[in-house]
């Protein structure tokens, strides 16, 4: 799909100032001259594409009360699928994803306290039968905030 114009600026408000009205896509809609269902209609089809990958806010998960993880483990290629579908079922993962490792599958999650992380971590070890879960708490804390020029 190439972008034109209306596409672009639809891009640049949603990653940069959405509305936090109660009608967000109207606002959009009067700022870049189409209906609110155009707009929708938009941006289902670059969901779809794959242009949009995510829609949803941001939030500052240690300032909320929140404690999270890096965890890597030792997945055996024929049991990926098994394992990713029980680790995805986490309302508190966040990214799970595969490296080219001995170390293959890498998540992070977050919970309300660090006993309570300790606890899911124990729960995922039982249910995907894997032991060898590296955990990986942050140190030091990075946050890159990326806006894409359209």
């Amino acid at each position: 799909m190439s972008l034109d114009r209306i596409d672009r600026k639809i891009l640049q408000i949603i990653q940069s100032h959405f509305p936090l009205v109660e009608k967000p896509y109207l606002q959009i809609a009067e700022s870049v001259g189409i209906t609110e269902g155009e707009v929708l209609e938009r941006i289902g089809l670059m969901q779809e594409q794959g242009l949009i990958r995510r829609l949803g806010g941001l939030f500052n998960s240690r300032k909320l009360g929140y404690t999270g993880t890096l965890c890597a483990m030792q997945v055996p290629q024929d049991d990926i699928e098994r394992v990713a579908g029980i680790i995805n079922e986490y309302h508190g993962v966040t990214h799970n994803y595969l490296r080219n490792h001995d170390y293959n599958m890498w998540f992070t999650m977050l919970a309300e306290s660090e006993n309570k992380l300790a606890q899911l971590l124990v729960e995922i070890k039982q249910k995907t039968g894997i032991n060898n879960v590296l955990d990986l708490p942050a140190i030091n804390l990075f946050k890159v905030r990326v806006n894409f020029e359209l």
